[in-house]
């Protein structure tokens, strides 16, 4: 009787290479590597947040930077007049509106009676 398919190759009986792919395997599932942190600042990043800052620290940190804008442009506003003066009210308004949705973050995340 004649096959149609021809038989399969010799299983590979090399116990050092059946060794190595044992330990490959098992290296793979239960020793994965650590992934590299991709945070890594680029060489131009001046400032950057370490990790595991908790959520209301950064929303205090925001609510202080938004105020501080605030104080800035509103008195660079009353220097200025015709349409810069409008830009810089129009940036104050958006600075302000800023502070409030911060605020209104940082009162549901620790809230205060």
């Amino acid at each position: 009787m004649h096959k149609a398919t021809p038989n399969p190759p010799e299983p590979e009986t090399d116990p050092k290479k059946l060794q190595e792919a044992t330990d490959r395997a098992l290296d793979y599932y239960l020793n994965p590597k650590q992934a590299k942190s991709e945070n890594k600042p680029s060489p131009g990043q001046l400032f950057a947040l370490i990790e595991g800052i908790d959520t209301e620290s950064l929303l205090a940190n925001l609510s202080e930077t938004l105020a501080s804008a605030d104080a800035m442009i509103s008195d660079l506003a009353f220097d200025l007049e015709g349409s810069r003066r409008q830009v810089a009210l129009g940036i104050l308004q958006l600075i302000e509106l800023s502070g409030l949705l911060a605020n209104r973050m940082l009162d549901s995340v620790n809230p205060q009676p």
